[in-house]
């Protein structure tokens, strides 16, 4: 599971465009805001979950269960370094 959990982390920042065409089409719907919160949240945690799984089970039987969450932890750590590079060079601009 921690493999898992490190790939769905991972992986969350590039998957988060679709999750923005879900929160325009919900915004656009008739839901309560309330209602429109969980079901975005839910659907967040279902495709970075879903994402995650497959990731991890992909390398793990390409490179073995150790490898695979050896390199989750690494992409966790890039896409956090690279989110903060990003954000740092906006506060620049």
């Amino acid at each position: 599971m921690p493999g898992i959990s490190l790939w769905a982390l991972a992986l969350y920042l590039p998957l988060s465009l679709p999750l923005s065409r879900l929160e325009q089409s919900l915004a656009a719907g008739s839901l309560p805001g309330e209602l429109q919160q969980l079901l975005l949240v839910l659907a967040s945690l279902a495709l970075a979950l879903a994402i995650g799984t497959l990731t991890e089970l992909a390398l793990g039987w390409a490179l073995g269960p150790g490898w695979a969450s050896s390199l989750g932890l690494m992409a966790a750590g890039w896409g956090l370094f690279t989110a903060l590079a990003s954000r740092a060079r906006e506060d620049k601009e």
